[in-house]
């Protein structure tokens, strides 16, 4: 017997790191923005989902990345996955100084780098890994471009 599902639904947990609360960072990603984001993502799957997106400083994102990835420095998205379809559970957590200085790089605003990240993140908790395989970075960043452009954000990976 095939078990169903209810269409996709989405829990979401929303959290700022105490160094955030003034930061243009908290206005940019309200709960409307990070929902929308993620579920894009989660269109094609017949499933439930629950993420906590976390928004930290440059000394949590340091030290999460260090104690979970031994590398010595804060990155801009980490995505820690605890379970796949029938019902995803991950966590994001966004360094919002690395995103700040990276979408100042780049020339980009800041709500396009976020929603990008938010995308990248949670393809990663739905099974997705660019780190693998060129093939299977290849098929990420095509969905990564296809999702963007559903709210008008330009190719990424053309910069």
């Amino acid at each position: 017997m095939i078990q169903a599902f209810p269409p996709t639904a989405l829990e979401l947990s929303l959290q700022f790191g105490k160094e955030l609360e003034s930061l243009e960072h908290k206005r940019i990603l309200t709960r409307y923005f990070v929902s929308k984001s993620l579920s894009a993502c989660l269109e094609r799957l017949t499933c439930q989902a629950s993420f906590t997106v976390r928004v930290v400083g440059q000394a949590e994102g340091l030290a999460l990345n260090q104690t979970y990835r031994a590398r010595a420095y804060a990155t801009n998205v980490l995505t820690f996955s605890y379970a796949s379809a029938p019902h995803v559970l991950a966590d994001l957590v966004l360094c919002a100084p690395v995103i700040l200085q990276e979408a100042s790089d780049l020339n980009i605003p800041l709500k396009d780098h976020y929603r990008h990240l938010l995308i990248h993140g949670a393809l990663h908790a739905l099974g997705h890994d660019h780190e693998v395989h060129p093939k299977q970075a290849k098929i990420m960043e095509d969905l990564e471009i296809e999702l963007l452009s559903r709210f008008k954000v330009p190719n990424p990976y053309a910069q």
